[in-house]
């Protein structure tokens, strides 16, 4: 006979489990459509601010470097305010850099807008302290890749929507910018056309600003709880005896570089593409849709890790096939670039915009899709009360999206586009080595 009393807890728990994890999902939802708003962002300003590839990409610098900043601080403020307090003041934040978006807007200065982007970054670095190892540490550390890979739908639907939606609004006309066209116009009337195309931008991000308000007050009164990571079991306890630093872990410091070059090769995949798919001889029209190509092969190849690991793939398996997957599609793309394969993909009633390099970008997003929920596990796995810290330095590691992609930008500007993806080559065999070796080290002895 079921015991009355141990099933209602456990419908409880159940509750309370589904709960929090469909709070945490939005939190990813809005994670992406943040985040992977750059990809329209840096082909914009970059015509808007009258800027080359290389400074272009100072917008996934901005944004991506406050993770490096605001890391720590963040563990700081979590270990102050708890964990709902903290996110709730992160979603403010970026509430606040969106709003900075007027000014910059008005006065068209670059500086201004990286301002409100770093802004925004250091909100998100906020709710990605939190968030990840709270999805860590709600089940079983086995199916933690599991979970993520469910966070990483909501975070990669949410990015196959944002760009697609921002470009339909600040893409419109663009190839009238074309520097040809600026350029044989008198200076009046560059500037009024330019100070015309940065206004687009304020309307989507008062919406924006507005609606994070909204969910920072429904988050401060959410039934979401908080969680103790100070403490740890006997076992890992005493497995940890000795250790004084965070820097004793090497798979956690190894963890932190394979995350600092899986986001650089993920944001060059996601945030390069429109402007790639313009040297390829798409106008902006087409290419708006190539970023939410990109994230859409994220979406099927998070689908594949949730249905794989860990049933038929350890984490790590599936880490070293994505690792080797990147380096394939990285050299096809490389290769096929100078083919001129393009037409268009009829997909039922859809018409989508083709090309065999730009795809192999694309598909850049399914190698990449699984590598951070099985990064993230494997790093922080053992570190016990050292878990908040070793989370602020695998956040700090997000930095790779700001450094990666401006060494892309550089190697647009002195060769070639098709040519500065050899910059993913390394990243991934680092990647590899990591899931293959370097998490399994528990004593940088060995």
């Amino acid at each position: 006979m079921t015991n009355p009393l141990l099933a209602r807890e456990t419908r409880q728990k159940n509750s309370s489990y589904f709960i929090s994890i469909s709070i945490i999902g939005i939190f990813f939802f809005i994670f992406g459509f943040v985040t992977w708003l750059n990809s329209v962002l840096i082909p914009f300003l970059k015509i808007a601010c009258e800027k080359n590839n290389f400074e272009s990409y100072f917008v996934a610098f901005a944004f991506y470097i406050s993770y490096f900043v605001m890391a720590i601080p963040s563990s700081w403020v979590l270990h102050k305010l708890g964990f709902k307090n903290g996110m709730s003041l992160g979603l403010i934040l970026m509430a606040l850099g969106a709003l900075i978006f007027i000014p910059a807007a008005y006065s068209r200065m670059f500086g201004l807008f990286l301002t409100g982007l770093f802004i925004q970054g250091t909100g998100l670095a906020v709710l990605q302290t939190a968030s990840n190892p709270y999805v860590t540490i709600l089940g079983p550390i086995e199916s933690a890749a599991k979970r993520i890979s469910i966070m990483g739908i909501c975070n990669k639907i949410a990015g196959v929507i944002s760009p697609i939606i921002l470009g339909a609004i600040v893409l419109k006309g663009m190839d009238q910018f074309d520097k040809t066209i600026l350029d044989s116009m008198d200076a009046v009337a560059r500037t009024t056309a330019l100070n015309a195309l940065a206004g687009r931008i304020i309307v989507p991000y008062v919406v924006m600003a507005v609606v994070l308000v909204i969910l920072a007050i429904l988050l401060r009164y959410s039934p979401l709880p908080d969680l103790d990571t100070d403490t740890e079991d006997a076992s890992t306890s005493a497995a940890n005896t000795g250790k004084k630093s965070i820097f004793d872990f090497p798979q956690l410091v190894l963890g932190v570089v394979a995350i600092f070059v899986y986001v650089g090769v993920e944001v060059v995949a996601v945030d390069t593409i429109i402007n790639y798919g313009k040297s390829q001889g798409f106008p902006f029209e087409s290419a708006k849709y190539f970023a939410s190509y990109t994230l859409a092969a994220m979406v099927i190849g998070y689908i594949i890790g949730i249905i794989t690991i860990p049933k038929y793939l350890k984490q790590e398996q599936s880490l070293m096939i994505s690792a080797v997957s990147g380096i394939v599609f990285s050299l096809l793309a490389i290769v096929t670039a100078r083919m001129q394969v393009s037409g268009t993909l009829m997909i039922g009633a859809l018409s989508l915009p083709f090309d065999l390099s730009v795809f192999f970008i694309a598909l850049l997003g399914l190698s990449n899709a699984v590598m951070w929920p099985a990064i993230w596990p494997l790093a922080i796995d053992g570190l016990g009360r050292f878990t908040k810290i070793g989370s602020s330095l695998l956040i700090m590691g997000i930095a790779g999206g700001a450094l990666i992609p401006l060494l892309y930008g550089y190697l647009v500007d002195i060769s070639a586009p098709h040519l500065a993806y050899w910059i993913t080559i390394p990243c991934y065999l680092f990647i590899f080595y990591f899931a293959f070796a370097g998490h399994k080290l528990r004593s940088w002895n060995k």
